[in-house]
């Protein structure tokens, strides 16, 4: 399959462009690798790292992108919060790495390390938040959280 290349939308203000600084820290927000990133946006590792050092510009396709990830992510926050508000005991799963999450959840497309972010934004939220691996508690306990 041939690199994805990023054009700039038509009509995109130059000064809406992401930053170096902005993408690493959105990307390490959301959990996610650079090789990770760099695999979904259909470039190499490479480009990501020099996005990310400033070496080249970031095309505004790929803020439209990353945009995208951060709404999804927020969106599956807050679904889960809601879930849990009002359990007396609220609990949800994550996994250690991404062969146990894929294995649990094939259907998503993230990597485990974005599931264990998600659930550190989501203890913010809930109060007394009981977090376990998912090896530790009966899978058909998992909870909300499991699905991403």
């Amino acid at each position: 399959m041939p690199p994805t290349t990023y054009t700039d939308p038509p009509g995109m203000p130059e000064d809406d462009r992401m930053t170096a600084a902005e993408l690493k820290v959105v990307r390490e927000y959301l959990g996610l690798t650079g090789d990770w990133l760099a695999a979904h946006l259909g470039v190499s590792p490479r480009t990501v790292r020099h996005w990310e050092a400033g070496k080249y510009a970031i095309p505004d396709g790929v803020r439209l992108a990353v945009e995208d990830l951060e709404q999804r992510t927020a969106q599956f926050v807050a679904g889960v919060v809601e879930k849990l508000m009002d359990l007396p005991d609220p609990g949800v799963v994550t996994y250690r790495d991404d062969a146990e999450y894929h294995a649990a959840v094939p259907e998503s497309e993230f990597p485990a390390s974005w599931h264990r972010a998600v659930i550190a934004r989501v203890a913010q939220e809930v109060p007394a938040l009981a977090i376990a691996y998912a090896d530790q508690v009966d899978r058909a306990a998992a909870g909300p959280a499991r699905r991403g």
